[in-house]
């Protein structure tokens, strides 16, 4: 760089200026360039340290007792991806995590443990393995164990997006607890049985009033498709959750998915802008992320950067849990996928 190119650059630097043209490349990148990485957390691994923090902290005192899954591309910044957060939540046995309500959309999806509840605006529902249950924004929740043993979820939330936008608030109920408004399965018999209340009109971003959906139902789904036909090349067996009432993903910026993988089965190779996180809830298998592989079993954790080309495979017959921004992505004309 010349003398008068650098003097030029530090006088206009004193009046907030900077030139375009010596950072276009990074800001219109030819294709993403994520500064997530590919990473794999093991469960049986960390399992010990989740149920250590029971011993650290209280979960009235800490209000949500959570081990951050950090990216190891951006660490010290709370997120597994650009947009999303995820980490695993420990409720031991007689805790409560008080209620309160953000405008972060959260989801659980529940891995260790049985006994726990999650309360939404004023109906509790038990949290089962498998169970996927979002608290959509600015709703009241809090979480409860009445069993026996330590239950552990995992959390995921937008909170990168919603810090993007400076648009956080949150706010604490006047009660540890709600008080219980509807029985349990209400909103399942409302809103997720091809059936809705009569005067209820939602917009098409509003969120899902069913805020569980349960295990058991959607592994009866994924069965049923694959023994009908076989398996996507490059998906497998797979299949998105939706808001019953308008078809679009549960939270207007989460996407969630589920996948079937049969024994022996490899995708092919494919890559989309929206990094998603996979979760391993039956069997065990490789994901080969941009050339390196990861060896995923029983809840494991793994994450797949923007643009990086996924191929999986399974061991024996695996079940995937995954979550992604894609609703965000394809409401602003972003979103892309490359089938390799």
């Amino acid at each position: 760089m010349s003398a008068q190119r650098r003097a030029y650059y530090d006088r206009i630097a004193a009046h907030g200026l900077t030139p375009l043209w010596e950072v276009l490349g990074a800001l219109v990148p030819p294709s993403p360039r994520s500064p997530a990485q590919p990473a794999l957390w093991r469960y049986a691994e960390l399992r010990q340290y989740v149920m250590e923090a029971g011993e650290v902290i209280t979960a009235e005192e800490a209000e949500r007792r959570v081990l951050i899954l950090e990216n190891p591309g951006l660490r010290g910044q709370s997120c597994i991806t650009q947009s999303l957060y995820a980490g695993l939540q420990l409720i031991l046995p007689g805790e409560v995590a008080p209620a309160h309500r953000h405008t972060q959309s959260a989801l659980r999806l529940v891995l260790d443990g049985e006994g726990a509840y999650t309360a939404v605006d004023g109906e509790r529902t038990t949290m089962r393995r498998g169970d996927f249950i979002i608290t959509p924004a600015w709703t009241f929740h809090d979480h409860g164990n009445l069993g026996d043993q330590p239950v552990v979820w995992l959390d995921g939330l937008d909170i990168p997006t919603v810090r993007f936008l400076d648009a956080g608030f949150a706010e604490k109920a006047a009660t540890h607890t709600q008080s219980v408004a509807r029985p349990e399965g209400d909103a399942l018999a409302r809103y997720g049985s091809n059936l809705l209340p009569m005067d209820y009109a939602p917009k098409p971003a509003d969120p899902t009033r069913v805020f569980v959906y349960p295990h058991d139902k959607t592994r009866v789904s994924l069965q049923a498709i694959a023994s009908a036909g076989a398996p996507d090349p490059h998906l497998g067996h797979k299949l998105r959750y939706v808001n019953p009432a308008t078809g679009a993903s549960p939270m207007p910026t989460i996407a969630a998915f589920t996948q079937w993988l049969p024994a022996g089965f490899e995708t092919r190779g494919l890559r989309s802008t929206d990094g998603t996180i996979h979760v391993c809830l039956e069997g065990e298998g490789e994901a080969e992320i941009a050339g390196t592989t990861y060896r995923y079993a029983e809840n494991d954790v793994f994450v797949v950067p923007s643009w990086h080309t996924l191929k999986l495979r399974a061991s024996r017959d695996a079940m995937l849990f995954s979550f992604s921004d894609r609703p965000v992505q394809q409401a602003l004309g972003l979103w892309r996928e490359e089938r390799l």
